[in-house]
């Protein structure tokens, strides 16, 4: 039975803001970028997270590459956002021990 590749990764509004994920599984094409971009290889991704399948992990990274610019520039916002809920974090919780 053959597998259609468009239907390794789907969207829904409800999982991950609607962003890419791999079919059946909640584990999005952004995190797979992320470990791919700190040096994992597809091997080692598929060790970490073993009920994902060969085919699902390499559908995320030929996804990323194609829309490289796109997700880099999500990826950055997402590191930002991050960014700036922990400085106002810790100016809240700076003001609380003054």
């Amino acid at each position: 039975m053959s597998i259609e590749i468009g239907s390794l990764l789907t969207r829904s509004p409800e999982i991950r803001h609607g962003r890419p994920c791999i079919a059946g599984t909640g584990i999005s094409v952004h995190r797979i970028a992320i470990l791919y971009k700190m040096g994992l290889t597809p091997d080692e991704i598929l060790a970490k997270y073993e009920h994902l399948s060969a085919a699902g992990v390499y559908a995320a990274l030929a996804y990323y590459h194609a829309n490289q610019a796109e997700i880099e520039a999500e990826l950055a916002a997402d590191e930002a956002e991050a960014d700036r809920l922990e400085s106002e974090w810790y100016q809240v919780r700076n003001s609380q021990v003054a």
